[in-house]
């Protein structure tokens, strides 16, 4: 109960520190704030009425057709995040007036974390497998008490 109530006060002194940036260093105007909400609240409808059932659809459909769901499931929730996050930055990649704004090649770091994601999660599923098997061995082998 005190962990959540203290990650819930981060929160919202982070939430808090946000809007003081916000208006501390841009002086915002009325259509800027209208903006800032509209954004906001596209964000909020995009992440619980398409993410969230997506994410939930697919983690069943995983569990259903694997024994592997939890590793499975880990490694795609970790890669459709790294994928949001660097979507933004993959989309206006470019030549820009200010070679400064975006200087990377933000595709083919994706692709590198991606197959990183790939890689730890494949070793996840295997070790989780290997555990499995070894302990249906044992268990095997284990003189019947009945």
């Amino acid at each position: 109960m005190l962990l959540r109530f203290s990650a819930m006060l981060l929160g919202v002194v982070m939430c808090g520190f946000g809007v003081y940036q916000f208006i501390d260093r841009t002086s915002p105007g009325v259509q800027d704030v209208i903006d800032v909400l509209v954004w906001l609240a596209a964000a909020i409808a995009l992440h619980d009425g398409l993410l969230v059932p997506l994410v939930l659809a697919v983690g069943l459909l995983i569990a259903r057709l694997t024994r592997l769901s939890g590793a499975l499931r880990g490694g795609l929730l970790c890669a459709a995040c790294l994928t949001l996050v660097a979507l933004p930055m993959m989309l206006r990649e470019g030549k820009t007036a200010n070679p400064t704004v975006l200087p990377l090649d933000y595709v083919t770091n994706w692709v590198a974390t991606i197959a990183v994601t790939v890689v730890v999660t494949a070793g996840v599923a295997w070790v989780g497998h290997r555990r499995t098997r070894e302990a249906r061995r044992l268990e095997e082998m284990a003189p019947s008490t009945r």
